[in-house]
């Protein structure tokens, strides 16, 4: 990836169009090597009403764009995504730790987010309903928010952005674009770039930089009609106790503390292999991650002993310059953090059965057993590289442990008897199960969200995306007035 000699986002801000920016400068930091690698220009609260003000404009013009014009530009972005992908996954590579595969996994995952996004404008807008007055027609439509807040995480920058981005324009709605500080030129000036050069309208998009202050502006904006955030369960609690004070509409997909659980008849080299997957890639860092391996006792030494050989045989270093399975972890801070859930953990009685090393901001794969409930590798969502294992003696203590967390994103359940898996996951409280599969699930035309500490339920993808980036208005027709009894 050659670096770009002073690119625009340095000095520039994306307020539907690229223009100058007060807001101090962002370091754009290597998490493998710590080196600086770009900068880019920070937006503050006064930009945040700037945009706002800017797209309220634009929206009404944007939104009587015919639907063909619309899904022409979001099929030009998705064009464009491919084209440039060399750069974006470079970036991506760099600026977020993310190996190559996942990068061009999440690009491609991108791309037909687009391309399923260019479908929506078409999509029937609405219903009619009858009426007991002779003559009277109704009318139920779906009609753009007006100007769409989108807060995104750096894990999956680009996938965790536009899935919330691209349904939103394409049902007629401005949107204001927060990346996270850590991904804001991938995340962030890239997918800008994309948009403008597709033909996107100026001042229907924008992005800006920023940290809390930039977030909770964005928040509490009153032309901004819905926030789709992406991130902490602390954050989004206190997202949603402003946007439910506001009457807002928000969008809230949060963390997860997910649990693989494998029964006595499963396959352990199939159930292995997911569990290494759903625990290891991206370094643990996703919402979905397999953060509890529930094992029943009686297969237990065996599957530990697979999941450890392949744990074993992951390459851990610099994905840019390395070829390897697993990345750094994103900051310092994270990897320090992860260490101590171990060592707090062993404290208590947990074994670590491989890895359990720092470097760093790099940490092994890790796989850790005798673990109980209050460990706190049990209990806290780790968000790294970390497969703790415990035994459980029956489907029904299996169910309770699952549902003992406050979390309900994700589940996936191992059995030779997908009847015997369905009884359990019809038990178990979260948004999404998976049967002899594992908890890092996505397809873009199915709708995904959790719920309990997880967010507010299914709303990203396929038609979960016609309901969610609208709202409803009901139109009613008389040819002639009517006359009332007063």
């Amino acid at each position: 990836m050659d670096m770009p000699v002073n690119p625009v986002w340095q000095q520039h801000l994306f307020l539907g169009g690229w223009q100058t920016g007060e807001g101090e400068p962002l370091a754009v930091t290597e998490p493998a090597t710590g080196e600086r690698l770009s900068q880019v220009k920070a937006a503050t609260p006064a930009d945040v009403d700037r945009a706002a003000t800017i797209a309220r404009d634009a929206q009404q013009r944007w939104a009587a764009v015919p639907f063909d014009q619309k899904a022409e530009i979001l099929r030009t972005a998705a064009a464009l995504l491919k084209e440039r992908a060399g750069e974006i996954n470079g970036w991506n590579t760099r600026e977020c730790g993310s190996i190559g595969p996942k990068a061009e996994w999440e690009l491609q995952a991108t791309y037909e987010q687009a391309q399923m996004a260019a479908a929506l404008p078409m999509q029937p807008s609405g219903q009619i309903f009858p009426s007991n007055l002779p003559g009277k027609r109704n009318y139920w439509q779906r009609i753009p928010l007006g100007t769409v807040g989108v807060i995104a995480p750096w894990n999956f920058p680009i996938l965790l952005s536009m899935r919330s981005v691209l349904p939103a324009l394409a049902l007629g709605n401005c949107v204001i674009l927060k990346p996270d500080p850590k991904s804001s030129v991938c995340g962030g000036a890239l997918m800008a770039q994309v948009l403008q050069d597709a033909g996107l309208p100026e001042g229907v998009f924008h992005v800006l930089p920023g940290g809390p202050e930039v977030g909770q502006a964005l928040v509490e904006h009153p032309l901004v009609k819905m926030i789709s955030f992406t991130g902490s369960t602390a954050v989004g609690r206190k997202i949603g106790e402003t946007c439910g004070r506001m009457l807002k509409k928000a969008a809230l997909e949060l963390g997860g503390n997910n649990a693989q659980v494998v029964l006595d008849d499963a396959d352990l080299d199939a159930a292995s292999s997911c569990g290494a997957w759903g625990s290891f890639l991206h370094q643990g860092q996703i919402c979905m991650q397999t953060g509890r391996h529930l094992v029943h006792r009686s297969v237990a030494d065996a599957y530990i002993e697979r999941l450890a050989a392949r744990a074993g045989n992951l390459a851990c270093g610099d994905p840019w310059r390395q070829q390897v399975h697993l990345g750094p972890l994103i900051n310092e801070a994270q990897a320090r953090r992860v260490e101590d859930i171990l060592q707090r953990s062993v404290a208590m009685g947990a074994r670590i059965v491989v890895g359990g090393r720092r470097r760093g901001n790099f940490v092994d794969a890790t796989v850790i057993a005798d673990v109980t409930p209050d460990m706190p590798v049990f209990s806290e969502e780790i968000f790294g590289p970390v497969a703790p294992v415990m035994a459980f003696d029956s489907d029904d203590q299996a169910t309770d442990l699952v549902n003992e967390s406050p979390y309900g994103l994700a589940a996936a359940i191992h059995s030779g008897s997908t009847e015997r898996a369905r009884r359990i996951a019809e038990r178990i409280r979260v948004g999404m199960v998976h049967i002899n599969d594992q908890t890092v699930n996505n397809e873009f035309q199915v709708p995904f969200g959790g719920l309990g500490s997880s967010g507010n339920s299914g709303r990203f993808g396929g038609p979960a995306n016609l309901d969610e980036f609208t709202t409803s208005q009901w139109v009613s027709v008389l040819d002639e007035g009517i006359q009332y009894p007063f």
